[in-house]
């Protein structure tokens, strides 16, 4: 499945509509990488705009779709918060948003970007987001890593 942008507003609506607004899902997996790095050399290769990524992985219990992935590019920012024990990890609704240029994915519905960490729930944002479907990749196995 190809990736597809999300620019405007509408893009933003249809896509929590189609996914009621993550309910009932969960985060399964979240992989995040950068353009810095060392050549064999050990020198490093450092580039000089934004260059933090982020995919992530949901799941949830309806179909069509049952499972969706995120690709954050530029990240800004990002604050994710373990549950804890004793808790579930269920996404009750969460909400896609875009303010000061930047895209913001918040696991609680009543996100405010200017409260930032405040918030007290998981969040990203960043320059572009991109999403696709992803309903092959439903159950325990992970997908971007190992399962050791």
């Amino acid at each position: 499945m190809n990736w597809i942008e999300l620019k405007e507003e509408s893009d933003i609506k249809d896509l929590l509509e189609r996914l009621g607004y993550f309910h009932d899902g969960c985060l399964r997996e979240m992989h995040m990488w950068t353009g810095t790095y060392v050549n064999e050399d050990f020198s490093m290769t450092v580039p000089g705009e934004l260059d933090t990524n982020v995919k992530m992985l949901f799941q949830r219990q309806y179909s069509n779709p049952s499972a969706i992935e995120l690709l954050f590019e530029s990240v800004t920012g990002i604050h994710i918060i373990p549950t804890p024990e004793n808790y579930d990890s269920i996404i009750r609704d969460a909400i896609i948003l875009k303010s000061d240029d930047n895209f913001y994915w918040a696991d609680d519905y009543n996100f405010q970007p200017e409260k930032g960490i405040e918030n007290g729930v998981s969040w990203i944002a960043a320059k572009k987001l991109k999403g696709r479907e992803a309903n092959d990749w439903m159950g325990k196995q992970n997908r971007y890593g190992e399962n050791e």
